[in-house]
């Protein structure tokens, strides 16, 4: 009888003690739980905050960021016409492959390392954001899918260049009278069977077709020195002309449609290039709108405005080299040079109700900033450096090699090195 008393006190006693140990538990969790929600729907964790001081500073930081994407973008566009700028010059070479080292380290070490930061910040969800490599998987989709943008754009003017071409040959042929000392009949066609290696039906030709239909020409007529001189067209055309009517026929198709190809790739270059960097400008901008920290805005505003300068450059070559009528290129330009500013301007204004530390905030900057990261990348390395590192020029010119491989390492670094401060 004793013994049942005495186990029913310890029962009791055990409830009553497990009791407060059961609420102390929910408070403890539940407190940890707001202060981690507090935290993480803070605004107030930046260092050194200033509102008017951070609300001045963002108009110095916008028209500082103008006037250098008005002056990088500029440069090539009015310079074009002159002989120390113009888009075939060395100087420009060297200048677009610094600018190129900027861009991919724009990308790799700005915009790659903000996502993976953003996408995988504590205050996400632990599922799925800490279970996958969510930045790099996007940055790797937008690189694929600009590569596609980037070979059905080009397929698109190609072809639409070719049927122009094709229309134009077609009106000066029936013009012309059949007894013409050349001997070439109006209706005369080539033969489809009889096609360089690279060329395709509509009349556009790949860039590998290209060098390839070159590289076989430079084999089978050992002018390589005269090439690297500068001298390939005038031998190949001079040649054509003596060698009887069906090789200079073959080779005239060939160089045309290789500088129809050239244009088409320099139109969609320029276009997507314009995205990829729009897109990371837009970003940064409300980034830095969004801050109330003086110590924050104030390196931002020389990085961004040293980016902005040579990322206008880029682009401006781009443009200059694809010859767009003088509206679409001053449209293109303006709108390069006013996204960043006006990314500043919406951050502003939505700055006092705008939580960076928001679940959505964070998860659609760590987007965007590794899909613009992916787009950089790829512009850079395809687009900008094989495309001016592997041409002809350059393997011709040792003295252009080296000074093009130093700028491009010389832009690289001094854009990383920038992330030190921004």
């Amino acid at each position: 009888m004793f013994f049942i008393e005495e186990l029913w006190e310890i029962l009791i006693l055990d409830r009553l003690m497990s009791k407060p140990r059961v609420y102390t538990d929910f408070l403890f969790r539940s407190q940890s739980a707001s202060k981690f929600n507090a935290t993480c729907q803070s605004a107030e964790l930046e260092a050194c905050r200033d509102d008017s001081a951070a609300f001045s500073l963002k108009f110095v930081a916008m028209a500082s960021i103008l006037v250098a994407g008005i002056v990088g973008i500029a440069i090539p566009l009015v310079g074009k016409h002159r002989k120390f700028l113009r888009t075939d010059g060395s100087l420009f070479v060297a200048a677009k492959a610094f600018a190129a080292g900027v861009i991919l380290a724009t990308g790799f070490v700005h915009m790659l390392p903000g996502g993976t930061t953003a996408l995988s910040d504590p205050c996400l969800p632990e599922y799925p954001w800490s279970k996958f490599p969510f930045a790099g998987f996007f940055a790797m989709m937008a690189s694929l899918a600009t590569l596609l943008v980037d070979f059905v754009g080009t397929q698109y003017y190609e072809r639409k260049q070719g049927l122009t071409q094709k229309s134009e040959e077609q009106g000066r042929v029936g013009s012309m009278d059949a007894s013409l000392e050349s001997g070439i009949l109006p209706g005369e066609e080539k033969d489809p069977n009889d096609r360089v290696f690279g060329e395709e039906e509509g009349g556009g030709m790949h860039i590998v077709g290209m060098h390839a239909h070159a590289a076989h020409h430079r084999h089978s007529h050992p002018q390589g020195q005269d090439a690297c001189d500068g001298n390939l067209m005038e031998d190949s055309h001079s040649h054509g002309h003596s060698h009887g009517h069906s090789h200079g026929h073959g080779h005239s198709h060939g160089l045309g449609d290789g500088e129809g190809a050239g244009h088409a790739r320099h139109v969609v270059v320029s276009q997507v290039l314009e995205l990829g960097i729009v897109s990371h400008s837009v970003i940064i901008g409300i980034s830095l709108g969004v801050s109330q920290s003086p110590c924050t805005i104030r390196p931002l505003i020389a990085a961004l405005s040293f980016h902005q300068f040579f990322e206008g450059f880029a682009l401006g070559g781009c443009i200059s080299q694809a010859q767009f009528k003088n509206l679409s290129a001053t449209i293109m330009a303006c709108f390069f040079a006013l996204t960043t500013p006006a990314g500043i301007g919406v951050g502003t204004a939505i700055a006092s109700s705008y939580n960076p530390y928001s679940a959505g905030a964070l998860i659609t900057e760590g987007i965007l900033d590794c899909m613009s990261a992916g787009i950089l990348v790829y512009m850079a390395l395809v687009d900008l450096i094989a495309a001016d590192f592997l041409s002809k020029r350059m393997s011709c010119n040792f003295r252009l090699q080296m000074v093009s491989y130093l700028m491009l390492f010389l832009g690289a670094g001094l854009m990383s090195l920038l992330a030190i401060w921004a």
